[in-house]
């Protein structure tokens, strides 16, 4: 069983798909019977993507950090003459740094991450509400955007505020439409995708393959699960659990930000970790 929404001859729109996840996404649900829009900046990259998809995918290159870009993709896309059931906000980018530096980097990251998919949203699903078959968003969030690890604040801002983002359109949804359209958080751990691959030349063994990813999303949605949890291989799904009751307790115990990291909460972080 999965999700009703995804089902032979429905049409899903995947953004961030030339490469990593969305590429496997676009692979899974091409090979379930759907007509499975590509969408990416890179226009080379993504015409490959497509021709590796083959069956019924369609190439539609689109900036996700431009509203009107997007626009323009949910008009060549309403022009297939079939109706959106599957949307998967799934680019991003990185690298944009901590607060106090690069504020081109922080616009191109912010633009991408967070209101990139806030524009899909925007574009796509008021017709998905309007119409009467079952619908999915799926959100491409990232750990970073819940444990916040220090490095890439602006990578952690885009992925909380899309956790947020997410989160609320999921009431809204459920609200307007009675569970009939449903939204996603996929929380993907260490994977290799292209934004890794500037980092590794070749994947880790600690690191996920997009595919197995793609496995966890649609066990997830096969559960209605909103949390698409990822784990990889070298973080447990009770490692996880442990790190984000910890930063919970930054709140709770008032204690200072990030005290994972703060040398005062070194051994009281391990002990921690360390319970039974």
């Amino acid at each position: 069983m999965t999700h009703p929404a995804i089902a032979a001859g429905k049409l899903a729109v995947i953004t961030g798909a030339a490469d990593g996840i969305g590429l496997a996404a676009a692979h899974r649900l091409a090979g379930l019977g759907m007509t499975v829009v590509l969408s990416d900046i890179d226009a080379d990259k993504l015409s490959a993507a497509r021709d590796a998809v083959g069956g019924n995918a369609v190439a539609i290159p689109a900036d996700v950090s431009d509203r009107a870009s997007v626009q323009a993709l949910a008009d060549r896309v309403a022009g297939l003459g079939t109706p959106v059931s599957v949307l998967m906000n799934n680019a991003g980018t990185g690298r944009g740094g901590n607060a106090l530096v690069n504020p081109d980097g922080w616009d191109r990251v912010i633009g991408t991450n967070l209101l990139g998919p806030l524009y899909g949203i925007q574009v796509f699903v008021p017709a998905m509400v309007a119409g009467d078959a079952p619908g999915l968003v799926i959100n491409t969030g990232s750990k970073q955007g819940i444990t916040q690890p220090p490095g890439d604040t602006a990578y952690n801002v885009s992925k909380a505020g899309l956790k947020s983002l997410t989160e609320g359109l999921a009431h809204t949804l459920r609200e307007e439409t009675q569970g009939r359209i449903s939204a996603h958080l996929l929380i993907p751990g260490f994977t290799y995708t292209g934004m890794m691959k500037g980092h590794f030349a070749e994947k880790p063994a600690a690191a996920w393959t997009p595919e197995q990813v793609v496995d966890v999303m649609m066990e997830g949605l096969s559960r209605g699960d909103f949390y698409l949890w990822c784990i990889d291989n070298e973080t447990s799904r009770e490692t996880d659990n442990r790190r984000v009751l910890w930063n919970a307790g930054d709140i709770t115990e008032n204690r200072p930000a990030l005290s994972r990291w703060h040398p005062d909460y070194k051994q009281a972080f391990a002990d921690w970790m360390a319970k039974d």
